[in-house]
């Protein structure tokens, strides 16, 4: 869609007209010396390294030159130079700009760079091709001189600052492509008067304001692409009366609208409609049924609600994707109808996920195209048995049906879908076992069937789906041992056998499956010890064995697996040393609670040393003999000055807010004896107003963070009563559980404060994200881990600011005050500075009612430092700063951001084409394995789409008006969806996620 068919109609029209002019042009003697200089010049600062321009040599003729072409009607003049592809890079010199009867200028996807060749000589060009470069800097307004230019593609570039308002003089103009660069500005309406243009690309870049009316007159246009931008408002009802339009795609935008109800009426040649992710709003037009002529229809991620409209008429259809919104079924009639799709023989996509379908699946689906290579249920209130129609549809790849209330077995339809890679079913409730049939999808890639009610022993035939990369059948009734057949799946990743009863012991062979990077286990019967070949695994970086009766000792080859980063063998049998290296290295990456006869290992681990089997048993004997009666008398003399201690009355002091009786109550000496006197070796984390002890408290059995408040800096005392107040009613699972507070006397007689919270065993986020001296760098997270935490706070703000009574707002988000339990769930800390609304209304900069706001500089919204006031929208902008940070591995206030430039200017202008130029560079081994898949033909877009979603979010999250920015709720929403997206496994393609891949793919 790049060009119309005749603009490259015109374009090889031209080059035959150059060829035939080139069969005169033999003698070196002929020619125009204006016009070999300036290409020798050109070549002369082009780096060639695959030797494109060797044949740029003086003894030739120029116009016998690789990729010159000279025009028949200007003898020895050149016309055409053709150079795409070439490898060739360096900055373009302003030579070109001397080759005057220049009308066909091609130096697309190469790698040039610097700002763009001044051509404002060049009168007489026609095409101009300068796409998938590195040109960056403004449009310059003297394009505009090249005044009979009839296509301009600059796309895939890093250009910036606004399209030239003078755009419109180009009068000739039929096919203008400005797509993926970093423009900014709004759409300048002068471009409607190049009253003839056919087609005008303006596909992600950061344009914003409205989409202009004037658009409106280009009665000839055909192509009108703006997704992927920041425009606001409706798109001009002008626009809808455009009847030669066939493709109109505004994707990811804020249209914020309900589509016209005779839209399929006035666009009667529309091919392709794709408004996906734009806000709109209402129903779908009935009247698209009408547009026959249409082949792509992408209506998702948005808030559509009603019923489906018949698209019986649409038998050119291919596809139809209309997830995420809010269409429901209605009476059986019309569901069994499948809304007319039937007729629709070229069907190729069907995606209707996460709706809110609900009743059987119609026994038409069977009816639907043969070229049906997509269905995509998944997410809606089905229920019902599959019917067996949907073994008609032979040409499946891709088969979602995850998460509803399907039932019954999956035998009578399942094997004759021999063409299926992805098949998903969890999440539903499904029975019996899993069937032999699928020994005949050789092809499958991805097999999802947790959380069912499959049972039996797991097939042995599995071992022949060659191809398998992620099977996951946990949380089912399965029984038995695990087939050693497993371990022929060569290609296998991850391995999800999680809470399904199985029994015997772990396969020694499934070491041989040498690509795995995550396997789970936990909560089975499994017996025997942890097989040795697992050192074979040297991708691994998640092994969950924990809740088994495993026993024997931990094999030491784990700890060589260098990407093992988080290790759960709890709750087993296992005794003897533990290992010291590798991941044994980092006790909060490691789980062992459970096994009672480990010995040895880090401090962290709390169990006994391993024995000196040097030693005799006498020696021993005379050893506890000679201890007992010591340790004895201590306890005693300690036990009796605790208990004299104890009855010495203590100064009475009011408690600041209490927390109520259902808090236990602890004294100052309670606390000290919890972490060691408040020592030094206990000190986790250290704040504006206070330090954070471990401790492990009696009267609770459990470790503890004991938050001190330093009484003596200015406002500590008002922070932890604002901290006692916020917290009070808070009962969250993304909150840190306060246990109790305290307010006493220590021991020099002076005013105490403190609160007690549960202990956090894996830190804070920035340690993770940032990696203190005293840590070792092999610590991280990978992509799934961040986008986990990162819906963890969404959801924690969006209880704060709209469940939890009156609004409250955090005011000092920052990845220091994120806490990771053993599960590495984050929780929410720090209330010291939070803020309450007087009422219920949500309130923004300049409300006078709002509170005045401190916060932590980098973090903090502009709009603070202007007025000062609390909002909510304060919070989200700080989430946003966070999320980026999650994803650059780069603080706000790094060395690199000065002046001009913040963490949010930094990805917004190179979001989305350079993505991977600025993430943090743990992330880069997870996209380039995406990489290796995209160039394999697998097409597992997962991360690049997981990656383009979050950064959408986090932008709009850091609009620097708070108007603009999402509410914590939208934020919440959106960050489920990405969550509940990574973690299902391989998506479909979508388009708005292929640049990505694309540039990938060309990086590597």
């Amino acid at each position: 869609m790049r060009t119309l068919s005749m603009v490259i109609l015109l374009a090889f029209l031209l080059t035959l007209c150059y060829e035939a002019g080139n069969i005169h042009c033999s003698a070196v003697s002929h020619g125009n010396r204006t016009d070999m200089l300036a290409l020798l010049e050109f070549k002369g600062a082009t780096n060639d390294p695959t030797g494109a321009l060797r044949s740029w040599d003086r003894r030739v003729h120029y116009c016998n030159w690789t990729g010159v072409a000279c025009s028949q009607e200007n003898p020895w003049r050149v016309g055409g130079l053709f150079l795409g592809g070439e490898s060739l890079s360096g900055e373009i010199t302003p030579s070109l700009g001397n080759l005057t009867y220049l009308q066909v200028l091609n130096l697309s996807s190469n790698g040039f760079s610097g700002q763009l060749p001044s051509l404002n000589q060049l009168h007489e060009l026609l095409i101009l091709d300068l796409s998938s470069n590195s040109f960056h800097g403004i449009i310059p307004d003297s394009i505009t001189n090249c005044s009979n230019l009839k296509a301009m593609d600059l796309s895939r570039n890093m250009l910036e600052g606004p399209i030239p308002t003078k755009i419109g003089s180009l009068y000739n103009l039929l096919d203008i492509d400005l797509s993926r660069n970093n423009l900014t500005g709004v759409i300048p309406p002068t471009i409607s008067n190049a009253t003839q243009l056919l087609v005008i690309n303006l596909r992600d870049n950061q344009l914003g304001g409205i989409i202009p009316a004037e658009l409106g007159r280009l009665s000839n246009i055909r192509y009108l692409i703006f997704g992927g931008n920041r425009l606001s408002g409706p798109i001009p009802p002008s626009i809808f009366n455009l009847t030669s339009l066939t493709v109109l795609d505004g994707y990811l935008n804020m249209l914020e609208m309900a589509l016209p109800l005779d839209i399929g009426d006035t666009l009667p040649n529309l091919k392709s409609l794709t408004l996906g992710g734009s806000m709109l709003n209402g129903h779908i037009p009935a009247s698209l049924g009408n547009a026959t002529k249409l082949r792509v229809m992408d209506l998702s991620q948005n808030s559509l609600v009603g019923e489906i409209p018949t698209f019986g008429k649409l038998q050119s259809l291919n596809k139809l994707n209309l997830e995420y919104n809010k269409l429901e079924s209605g009476d059986a009639q019309s569901w069994e109808s499948l809304y007319g799709l039937t007729n629709c023989s070229s069907l190729s996509l069907l995606s209707l996920d996460n709706n809110q379908l609900q009743g059987d699946i119609p026994v038409s689906v069977g009816k639907l195209s043969a070229e049906l290579t997509s269905l995509q249920l998944n997410g809606n209130n089905l229920s019902g048995t599959v019917p067996l129609s949907l073994r008609n549809l032979s040409s499946l790849i891709n088969l979602n049906l995850s998460e509803n209330s399907l039932t019954g077995t999956i035998e009578g339809w399942l094997g004759s879908l021999t063409k299926l890679q992805s098949l998903d079913l969890h999440g539903n409730n499904f029975v019996g076992s899993i069937p032999p049939s699928f020994g005949n999808l050789t092809g499958l890639t991805f097999l999802f069937l947790a959380k069912n009610e499959f049972e039996g022993p797991i097939p042995p035939i599995l071992g022949k789906l060659s191809q398998l990369s992620r099977l996951d059948l946990s949380y089912n009734n399965l029984q038995g041992d695990i087939p050693p057949e497993i371990s022929e799946l060569k290609q296998l990743i991850e391995l999800y056998l999680s809470s399904s009863r199985l029994s015997g012991t772990i396969p020694d062979n499934l070491g041989q499956c040498q690509g795995l990077i995550t396997i789970q286990m936990d909560h089975n019967n499994l017996t025997g010890g942890i097989p040795t070949s697992f050192g074979n695994l040297l991708s691994l970086n998640t092994l969950n064995l924990s809740n088994n009766n495993l026993s024997g000792t931990i094999p030491v080859v784990l700890s060589d697996l260098q990407l093992l980063s988080k290790l759960d063998l709890s709750s087993n049998r296992l005794q003897g040393a533990i290992p010291r290296n590798g991941v044994f290295e980092h006790t909060a990456a490691v789980s062992l609670d459970g096994n009672w006869e480990l010995c040895g290992g880090a401090t962290d681990f709390h169990v006994p040393s391993c024995p000196d089997a040097s030693l005799r048993t006498g020696r021993h004997y005379t050893f506890i003999r000679v201890l007992i009666p010591i340790i004895g008398f201590l306890s005693l003399a300690l036990l009796t000055w605790f208990i004299i201690h104890e009855k010495i009355p203590q100064a009475p002091f009011p408690l600041l807010p209490s927390l109520g009786e259902k808090f236990p109550r602890v004294s100052y000496w309670d606390l000290a004896r919890a972490t060691g006197n408040f020592s030094e070796i206990n000190l986790i984390g250290e704040g504006s107003y206070s330090s954070v002890y471990k401790g492990k408290l009696k009267q609770v059995k459990r470790e503890v963070a004991v938050k001190v408040l330093d009484l003596e800096i200015p406002g500590a005392e008002g922070s932890f009563a604002l901290e006692c107040k916020a917290l009070r009613g808070l009962r969250h699972r993304n909150i840190v559980p306060l246990i109790t507070e305290c307010s006493a006397i220590d021991n020099k007689g002076n005013a105490f404060r403190a609160l007690i919270y549960a202990f956090m065993p894996n830190g804070n986020l920035d340690t993770w994200l940032h990696h203190p001296g005293n840590q070792a760098a092999g610590r991280h997270l990978g992509l799934a881990q961040r986008i986990s935490i990162a819906t963890n706070i969404a959801n924690a703000l969006d209880y704060l600011h709209n469940d939890s009574g009156k609004p409250i707002a955090h005011c000092d988000l920052k990845p220091s005050n994120i806490l990771l339990d053993i599960h590495m769930n984050a929780c929410l800390g720090d209330f010291g500075i939070a803020r309450f609304y007087v009422d219920s209304k949500l309130r923004t900069v300049g409300d006078s009612n709002s509170i005045t706001a401190n916060g932590t500089l980098g973090y903090m919204a502009p709009e603070y430092a202007e007025s000062g006031h609390a909002s909510t929208c304060g919070d989200v902008y700080s989430f946003g700063i966070v999320l980026l940070e999650m994803l650059t591995g780069k603080r706000p206030t790094d060395d690199m951001f000065r002046n001009e430039l913040t963490i949010v200017r930094f990805v917004e202008t190179n979001f989305p084409d350079h993505t991977l130029n600025f993430l943090d560079s743990r992330l880069i081994n997870e996209c380039n394995g995406a990489v290796d898949q995209v160039a394999a033909g697998t097409e597992n877009q997962l991360i690049f789409q997981s990656l383009f979603s979050l950064l959408r979010v986090a932008l709009l999250c850091t609009c620097r008006s708070p108007t603009e920015r999402l509410n914590m709720r939208e934020v919440a929403t959106q960050m489920r969806k990405i969550n509940k997206v990574n973690t299902g496994g391989r998506v479909p393609s979508s388009t708005s996620f292929k640049r990505l891949v694309s540039w990938a793919s060309q990086r590597s």
